[in-house]
C-alpha cells in the first residue's frame, strides 16, 4: 500500500490522526523536499524532528528521486507499507497526481490522508475562498527567462473581480546550467522567493503589457510562514508591500480583486498603519 499523507502548514504537530498512525505502520517514510518545504523543515534539526516523533528514519524525496526513480518507491509499495509524506495537503502539486495516476497504473493500492493546505489556509487574511480565480505560480526571472503567463491570467481574475493566489517559485535542489552542459549535476544554492521580488516581476511584467491589469497602487495582501506560530500577515498596496520585510521563507502573495464589507473589515486587520510599524497575524487564528 502506498500512503500519500499530508503534513499541513506548520511543524510535526500539524499532521493529523489518522496521518500519524499511517506513518506508524508503515515500513518505509519519503518526504518529498521540492514543491514545498515545512518552515520548521528549513533548519538544520527539522527532519530530525520528524522522526523524533514518527520514530523511524525518513529518506528524502528529492525533484530527481520523484520524476526519475519513483518506480522504485512504488515497487516497495507492492509488498509493504510506504509513506510519500508531502507539506500541505498531498494534491496541492501535480506531482502528486502524477504518482497517483502511476501507482494506481501498476496495480499499486493508494491511500491518500489530507491535510491544510495554502489554497484554504489562505482564507486567514480575510477574503473569501469562492471569491478566488485560477492561481498562478510566479517564477524567479533569469536574465535569458523572464516568463509572463501569468499576467494574462490575473487580468482575467481582476476583470470580473476575483482575488488571484500567487505561489512564489521555490528552487532546491536545481542543477546549474553549466553542470548540465558538462554531464555532471552541481546544484544551486536553495532560493525561496519573496513577497517582494515577486511584486518587482510582476510590475515589470505590467510594464510590458501596459493593459492596466495591475500597478503600484493595487491591493494586495503578503503572507510569510502561513500556518506557523510566526506567521505574518500585511495587506497594502503593491508600493507598500515592497518596503516591508517579510522574513524568513515561505511567502506568498494575493492581488485584492473586489471586496466585499466583511471582507474589507477583515483587511483592516492587516493594513499598514505605519512605515516603522511591526506586522503579525494580530492573534487571529
Amino acid at each position: 500500500m502506498l500512503y500519500i499523507i499530508g503534513l499541513g502548514l506548520g511543524d510535526e504537530r500539524d499532521i493529523t490522526l489518522r496521518g500519524l498512525e499511517a506513518v506508524k505502520k508503515c515500513e518505509k517514510l519519503y518526504m518529498e523536499a521540492y514543491t514545498s518545504l515545512l518552515c520548521f523543515g528549513l533548519s538544520t534539526d527539522g527532519l530530525s524532528t520528524l522522526e523524533k516523533l514518527y520514530g523511524k528514519p525518513i529518506i528524502i524525496a528529492d525533484r530527481e528521486m520523484v520524476e526519475e526513480k519513483v518506480d522504485n518507491i512504488l515497487s516497495e509499495a507492492r509488498g509493504s507499507d510506504v509513506a510519500f509524506l508531502v507539506v500541505g495537503d498531498p494534491f496541492g502539486a501535480t506531482t502528486h497526481t502524477d504518482l497517483v495516476v502511476r501507482a494506481k497504473t501498476l496495480g499499486v493500492d493508494v491511500k491518500v490522508v489530507h491535510n491544510a493546505s495554502v489554497m484554504n489556509a489562505i482564507g486567514i487574511c480575510g477574503l473569501q475562498l469562492y471569491r478566488y480565480g485560477e492561481t498562478v505560480s510566479i517564477p524567479f526571472f533569469t536574465e535569458t527567462w523572464r516568463p509572463d503567463s501569468f499576467y494574462e491570467k490575473i487580468q482575467r481574475n481582476r476583470n470580473i473581480g476575483l482575488h488571484t493566489l500567487c505561489l512564489l517559485d521555490i528552487r532546491v535542489k536545481e542543477p546549474t546550467l553549466e553542470s548540465l552542459c558538462r554531464g555532471r549535476k552541481q546544484y544551486e544554492p536553495p532560493r525561496y522567493m519573496t513577497i517582494n521580488t515577486a511584486i518587482e516581476q510582476l510590475l515589470e511584467v505590467e510594464q510590458k503589457h501596459g493593459e492596466s491589469a495591475y500597478d503600484e497602487d493595487t491591493a494586495c495582501v503578503g503572507i510569510a510562514r502561513l500556518g506557523s506560530e510566526d506567521q505574518m500577515i500585511v495587506a497594502g498596496t503593491m508600493r507598500q508591500l515592497l518596503m516591508v520585510d517579510f522574513g524568513k521563507p515561505l511567502h506568498c502573495l494575493v492581488i485584492v480583486g473586489t471586496t466585499h464589507p466583511l471582507e474589507e473589515e477583515m483587511l483592516e486587520f492587516y493594513k499598514i498603519r505605519s512605515e516603522n510599524s511591526e506586522h503579525k497575524d494580530n492573534g487571529i487564528a
